[in-house]
């Protein structure tokens, strides 16, 4: 199994740099862990409890998904990407185990989605993840490089599926939050990226040029010019 965890994942430059830090079996053992919970979307979502779990094919991000944005938003070593609206953080966890040289963040307003996201990030044994309880709106997106938007906003619309009812919804807050998105989106230098994810893009500065298309147009790649 172990010779199956190096060849699969090309670790050895990652083990070569954590030995001194970390004892060599149990990093081995972290990753092949991490590896049976991340083979299949039905496997990862058993990562939590049943009531999260159903939410997860219309509310989480396919791991598939999460590889391609990862792999796209991890442009450099130590990259920062933040994940506006997290949910359980099933985007942040994968990105973070695909990416082991870049930081992942996720900001949700739901405590229990919070406290979900840091019981599973434990389970899988990830370092370079981290969960923010708290409104989007309360970060400095000077803190962060990188952006993954699985269109959050779209739950204040109306008649449309809601996560839970622990959060007020509305038009006004769905515009609000596209509104200052997009400023802080403009607002991030050049060569900033941006994956969307099911958007309908108001959130979208035109300095953003689509530079990869997938699924019909619902999985998009961005960098600002």
């Amino acid at each position: 199994m172990i010779d199956k965890v190096y060849r699969r994942e090309g670790i050895f430059k990652i083990i070569l740099q954590t030995e001194n830090t970390w004892n060599l079996m149990t990093f081995i053992k972290q990753r092949t862990q991490a590896w049976r919970w991340l083979a299949t979307d039905q496997q990862f979502n058993q990562l939590y409890p049943s009531s999260i779990e159903r939410l997860a094919k219309r509310h989480w991000t396919p791991l598939s998904i999460a590889q391609k944005a990862a792999d796209f938003l991890a442009a450099e070593k130590e990259a920062r990407v933040l994940d506006i609206g997290s949910g359980a953080g099933k985007f942040c966890l994968a990105a973070a185990y695909h990416k082991t040289d870049a930081f992942f963040y996720g900001v949700e307003q739901r405590k229990s989605l919070v406290d979900h996201a840091e019981t599973a990030r434990a389970m899988l044994g990830l370092e370079n993840v981290s969960f923010i309880h708290g409104n989007f709106t309360q970060l400095d997106f000077r803190d962060y490089d990188h952006f993954y938007f699985y269109n959050s906003f779209y739950e204040n619309l109306a008649g449309t599926d809601k996560i839970d009812d622990s959060i007020d919804y509305s038009g006004e807050l769905y515009n609000y939050y596209n509104r200052y998105l997009y400023k802080q989106l403009d607002q991030k230098p050049a060569g900033t990226r941006l994956v969307t994810y099911h958007s309908l893009e108001d959130e979208v500065p035109a300095n953003y040029h689509v530079v990869q298309a997938e699924m019909d147009n619902l999985l998009k790649f961005w960098i600002k010019i």
